[in-house]
């Protein structure tokens, strides 16, 4: 007898599953095509707004630094398709100084390090309702949370990685509003905050699983994903033992098509995780799985933080860092 429970999560149009479980309690990562739960982000979706959220978004500033890359571009194209408004330039590395971005209409300027501190100073008094967004990369990170924090502009800093302990110093110290998330996709994050209220409250109920993980991301990315590291501590909270370099990475292209399942047009920008745990005597499978394709599901969670922040601050509300699980508390999402 076995018995094999599973929970997808897949953040595309087609369901894909990993693992098969057999009578014999044999586990490999093979595709299949069902999934129990499918959660689906598509550009362009038809998505009604409440006169609230609308009155929010009616010509609020922001800039996106970081837009020349393929996230800041990306979080650039849906805040205009929202309703927002970008400014007229924005800030990046020196290799970027001088290029124009043109998205939906609007011609952004990118303004190198150089005198950056009064460009920025000069912006945000124009409009004292700026919101500055981060995609840029994590050595620029610290850097950029003290500029914006020296200045007083509330920010998103959807860029990853930097000194963490030190962003959040900075953030704090200054009293600045400030959205900080390295997972910026909010179901990605309410399927985080479950692991995490799951681990909290039954600790040691997977006690004895063995458990394999799976993910697949560009080949761009060597490191392991810090919302799969997220996923296993939960686990580890649970009673599984696992090391993180137990990982298994699909970085290769032919696998990442042939064996994950990855549509190959989305071979530069994707994210799919796979969680299976199995029973001790293998008789009982849970598998869990979130499947990202593309960068729209990050592009319009930060959406979200915008206007989440922009609330914070049209209402006076505490100065602090907020973070996705704050976006996702406060409910009224697009």
């Amino acid at each position: 007898m076995w018995a094999v429970i599973k929970v997808g999560l897949n953040i595309h149009g087609g369901a894909i599953g990993y693992s098969s479980t057999s009578k014999n309690g044999c586990n490999s990562f093979v595709r299949c095509r069902k999934s129990l739960v499918k959660m689906c982000s598509t550009p362009g979706q038809n998505i009604q707004l409440t006169e609230s959220v609308k009155s929010q978004i009616h010509a609020l500033p922001i800039m996106v630094n970081g837009c020349t890359g393929k996230m800041g571009r990306a979080v650039l194209e849906a805040s205009i398709s929202a309703g927002l408004q970008p400014v007229s330039i924005c800030l990046g590395g020196s290799e970027d100084a001088g290029k124009i971005v043109e998205a939906g209409g609007k011609v952004i300027t990118v303004h190198g390090p150089s005198d950056r501190e009064n460009i920025l100073s000069s912006v945000f008094e124009e409009h004292p309702n700026l919101i500055i967004v981060d995609y840029t990369v994590p050595a620029a990170v610290n850097d950029n949370a003290e500029l914006y924090s020296k200045v007083g502009v509330p920010f998103v800093m959807g860029t990853t990685g930097g000194d963490r302990e030190k962003l959040y110093k900075t953030a704090v110290d200054s009293k600045v509003y400030a959205v900080i998330s390295p997972q910026m996709g909010k179901q990605v994050v309410a399927f985080l905050a479950a692991m995490e209220i799951m681990a909290e409250q039954f600790p040691g109920a997977f006690s004895g699983y063995s458990l394999q993980v799976m993910e697949s991301h560009q080949a761009s990315k060597l490191d392991t994903s810090g919302t799969a590291k997220a996923v296993i501590s939960c686990f580890q909270k649970l009673g599984v033992s696992f090391d993180l370099d137990e990982v298994q990475l699909i970085r290769d292209p032919v696998q990442q098509v042939e064996m994950v399942g990855v549509p190959e047009e989305h071979l530069l920008g994707h994210a799919f995780h796979m969680y299976h745990l199995t029973s001790p005597d293998g008789t009982v499978s849970f598998e869990f799985q979130h499947n990202v394709c593309g960068r729209s599901i990050y592009a319009e969670g930060t959406v979200d933080a915008i206007l989440f922040l922009a609330k914070k601050v049209k209402l006076k509300e505490e100065k602090r860092i907020y973070d996705m699980i704050d976006v996702l508390r406060e409910g009224n999402m697009r």
